[in-house]
């Protein structure tokens, strides 16, 4: 098993070009987070130390092929007074699989609010991911194993997953809420803990949306895919201790659907939001 330094270890081949590797995995194409994470890695390798990842916005493109490399391509854009931006495009087989454009801004001071605080159990509180799968029925069981279960990351389910509802023929809200953290603590170093964070906001979200319709991602009546994803992150994450995701499908409809996601630490205080659109289309 994998953590985030490896899997977002990559080779420097010229001033802003890099290649990476896709982790081993059941699926037949990498997972979204992991390009997101290797593509912000490579981006953050060419910006001053001192500028911190606060946002990034990405389109993915193509599927890509876990068994060949990776090659990340770094466009400088533009190196501000105070903002640094960068185009990564990740590339396989001579064909652009995933665009990414990140801004990195150098710490300032400023005004501060952000949302009430939610109910939400605290980590402790909750079984691990192994323990509510064991008394799952053997599809769930083995569709965890491949969705996660080389993951870098524990999880822990503030609440039953809507696929468990969907399982027994019905609909639930669309809303999906979890802690994670990385299985392996991590050094301190800004740029890889925002990648972990990167990593971990592709995770389920897209699952949110189908909720209401009683129904799985997996279930083969559905052809999906991540098409666009925007993470803003508000605060320097700690990715190595509990971070809560709250997901939620918002819309879906014309065959696609819209998610969003935030991210708070221990201390409730929001450090991240996510926003994704995905596709959806039925198979008829």
């Amino acid at each position: 098993m994998a953590g985030i330094p490896e899997i977002v270890t990559m080779e420097r081949l010229d001033t802003f070009l890099f290649r990476g590797t896709a982790t081993p995995t059941r699926h037949t194409r990498v997972f979204g987070g992991e390009v997101a994470a290797q593509a912000l890695m490579a981006a953050g390798r060419t910006v001053p130390a001192d500028r911190l990842v606060h946002s990034l916005h990405a389109y993915f493109l193509r599927p890509g092929d876990p068994a060949a490399p990776l090659v990340y391509q770094v466009d400088p854009i533009r190196d501000g007074g105070s903002f640094t931006t960068r185009r990564t495009v990740a590339v396989q087989h001579g064909k652009p699989i995933f665009h990414l454009s990140a801004s990195f801004h150098r710490p300032e001071e400023g005004f501060s609010h952000q949302p009430a605080k939610t109910d939400r159990p605290e980590p402790e509180e909750l079984p691990s991911d192994r323990e509510v799968l064991s008394a799952a029925d053997t599809a769930t069981r083995e569709w965890f194993a491949t969705v996660h279960g080389d993951s870098p990351l524990e999880i822990r389910f503030a609440a039953e997953l809507p696929r468990f509802a969907a399982l027994r023929g019905e609909s639930a809200p669309p809303v999906q809420r979890f802690w994670f953290r990385t299985r392996e603590a991590l050094p301190d170093d800004p740029l890889l803990h925002a990648c972990a964070v990167a990593y971990a906001s592709d995770l389920l979200l897209l699952s949110s949306s189908v909720a209401p319709h009683a129904t799985t991602l997996d279930s083969g009546g559905l052809q999906f895919a991540s098409l666009d994803h925007t993470l803003w992150l508000h605060a320097t994450p700690r990715a190595d201790d509990w971070v809560f995701y709250d997901q939620e499908g918002l819309w879906a409809g014309g065959a696609r659907a819209l998610c969003r996601g935030s991210l708070t630490d221990r201390s409730h205080r929001l450090i991240g939001s996510v926003v994704q659109e995905g596709l959806i289309r039925p198979l008829r």
